[in-house]
């Protein structure tokens, strides 16, 4: 493997070219109009502009990635996360064009991509799922009897949705029958795909996931889990390791139904098994990420592993750097923090100019950043604009580092979610570690309520 495509952009493209460069494999970027003045740009070995501003015009330009790829005689094809990640068609056709797709077989992605599919098969490996339906519902007839038998709230959402998006809590028939028809048509817009299901809502429920590692010679690892629970409007924003007032037996028994879970679809290269834990410490499958996580520096800042060399090595034909689960240890404790352009008090995008930016004193502080001072965030693509990872011997001492950081953050000519993370650090639930998915909404709310 010589020389690798990275088809993406911004912060994860920069974190590929940095693993690229330490193995002395060559790197080919591809940019949109937008995109130009972007670091990675500069950093790859080479770039070339793929497509004006649009998503769909770019980044998703299948067969223009490839031909270009062909014709600078890449080697294999790096997808970051999002965008063309977990798209089986992408990874079929660059190995019909005879090069790597780094990630799992095509094969893998369309079973666990589909969200049906996935129960199904999850279930015939003894993982458990969180009470629902097994099959796609039809008619908001069927979704209201459906939801009779499950018990409200029930969650809707679209088989091949992720990330958030096309899925809705509904409390009563009510907001069932407000919310059938438009999930539909949210999942046909941006998934192709308007089949929708209905899943128990776990109330007071944490987001756990398990990174985990398969190759070609039957090898299958966990690399420990990450809490995922800060979330806004679904979607992650803060992360850490280990997983706060988790006790021991019950994260035993989550990572071994992670690797479970892997082992059931032949698992190759990097993954994650998500579940949504109760207050009990029962444990529910989600979904399986079939790619490289945004937050994966946190796995990377305890276990002392470069999970994108791994990804490079396995996609080579390569056994995992260790195979032994025994050999691969958690030390200390770590924090991810995703910074946006946005609004902090509506979470709304806030594209801009950044004129300013100085992350201030790092004191060992990693941060993954798609932009520097100068650069433009647009309204084309996700608004973060950077991650700030913390790390440190325990969780406390994380978190007074995390705060003294944030505390020295400046940055101007856009709105950004830094002072709610400096705020937030400080929230009771949040310092205890008891924290679930509604922290900070709620937080949020009593913070409105105080003013």
């Amino acid at each position: 493997m010589r020389k690798v495509l990275i088809a993406n952009r911004g912060e994860i493209a920069r974190r590929i070219i940095e693993t690229c460069k330490k193995l002395h494999i060559e790197t080919v970027a591809i940019y949109s109009e937008a995109d130009v003045n972007l670091p990675y740009v500069k950093e790859a070995d080479s770039a070339f502009l793929i497509g004006p501003n649009q998503v769909q015009q770019s980044y998703l330009k299948v067969d223009d990635i490839i031909a270009l790829a062909k014709r600078e005689g890449v080697d294999a094809i790096h997808p970051g996360y999002g965008l063309l990640s977990e798209n089986a068609d992408f990874a079929r056709k660059i190995e019909e064009a005879g090069m790597i797709f780094i990630g799992p077989t095509p094969e893998t992605i369309e079973t666990m991509g589909d969200k049906i599919g996935s129960r199904q098969t999850m279930k015939a490996a003894g993982v458990p799922v969180v009470p629902g339906t097994d099959e796609g519902v039809q008619t908001l007839e069927d979704a209201i009897e459906e939801a009779l038998q499950i018990g409200y709230p029930v969650m809707l959402k679209a088989s091949s949705g992720g990330g958030g998006i096309g899925m809705i809590r509904c409390d009563n028939e009510q907001a069932l029958s407000q919310n059938f028809v438009s999930v539909k048509t949210r999942a046909k817009a941006y998934f192709g795909d308007d089949v929708v299901f209905l899943e128990k809502y776990i109330s007071d429920g944490r987001h756990i996931e398990v990174q985990i590692f398969g190759d070609t010679h039957g090898n299958i690892v966990h690399l420990f889990e990450r809490n995922c629970s800060v979330q806004r409007r679904n979607q992650k924003v803060i992360e850490e390791s280990p997983s706060p007032n988790f006790p021991q037996h019950a994260r035993e028994r989550l990572l071994q139904a992670a690797v479970d879970a892997a082992k059931a679809v032949n698992y190759r290269n990097a993954g994650t098994v998500e579940f949504i834990v109760d207050e009990d410490n029962q444990f529910y499958f989600l979904e399986m990420n079939t790619r490289l996580q945004v937050e994966h520096p946190v796995t990377e800042a305890v276990t002392g592993f470069d999970l994108v060399e791994w990804q490079l090595q396995v996609a080579k034909g390569e056994h995992l750097p260790v195979t032994n689960q025994a050999d691969i240890q958690s030390t200390g404790h770590a924090l991810e923090f995703r910074i946006y352009a946005e609004d902090p008090k509506t979470f709304f995008p806030s594209p801009g100019n950044i004129k300013s930016l100085n992350w201030g004193s790092l004191n060992g502080i990693r941060i993954d950043a798609g932009y520097e001072e100068g650069n433009t965030v647009t309204p084309f693509y996700d608004p973060m604009i950077a991650k700030v990872i913390v790390q440190s011997e325990s969780r406390e001492e994380a978190i007074i580092k995390a705060q003294n950081f944030f505390s020295s953050v400046k940055i101007e000519g856009i709105k950004t979610n830094v002072a709610l993370f400096q705020e937030f650090l400080g929230a009771k639930a949040f310092q205890d570690g008891t924290y679930n998915t509604a922290v900070l909404p709620q937080w949020l709310d009593q913070q409105k309520g105080g003013k």
